[in-house]
């Protein structure tokens, strides 16, 4: 995916949020760090603008949460979440792979309170779910195999804005 691709892909992700949902009224927009995080500002961002009033954003850190903490030494960043008690939650990520990450994620959220719904919303789906985790909202749907690694490069954090697909070997 190039910058155009993502940019459409997010769009249409807003499109169907506010479809889905009758609007943005109760809606809290969250992504996942790291870069779930910078697709939630943009994502409320095209929310905002469509729909004309502010939606709140934030982010998650999930790092405390996941079954593969003793495998990973990751330091914690924090998270940044807006009140979401009683209020549609739209968690946002770049790349569901197994499902893990949006597991610790649901359950890190509750952390912060406990909200109506959750609906989730991903950049990429590569398949291979572990877990019975489906997507609510999907960018762009990329079959790939086990040795093959999905990365997202976002001008943010990259200068680029782009998804390619890695081998093994590179």
């Amino acid at each position: 995916m190039d910058a155009e691709a993502i940019r459409r892909s997010l769009q249409r992700i807003a499109h169907e949020v506010v479809e889905r949902n009758r609007g943005v009224e109760d809606l809290v927009v969250v992504g996942i760090v790291s870069k779930g995080d910078v697709l939630a500002r943009r994502l409320a961002a095209a929310l905002s603008e469509m729909e004309g009033c502010s939606v709140p954003h934030g982010s998650l850190d999930v790092a405390r949460h996941r079954d593969d903490r003793h495998l990973r030494s990751a330091p914690e960043r924090g998270s940044d979440v807006p009140e979401l008690t009683d209020r549609k939650v739209v968690l946002v990520d770049d790349v569901i792979w197994h499902g893990r990450t949006a597991r610790a994620a649901m359950e890190a959220l509750l952390e912060f309170g406990r909200p109506r719904a959750i609906q989730l919303a991903v950049l990429v789906d590569r398949g291979h779910r572990e877990l019975p985790i489906r997507p609510d909202y999907v960018g762009k749907n990329v079959p790939t195999s086990d040795s093959e690694m999905v990365k997202v490069c976002l001008k943010e954090i990259h200068d680029l804005d782009a998804v390619v697909i890695l081998t093994a070997d590179e």
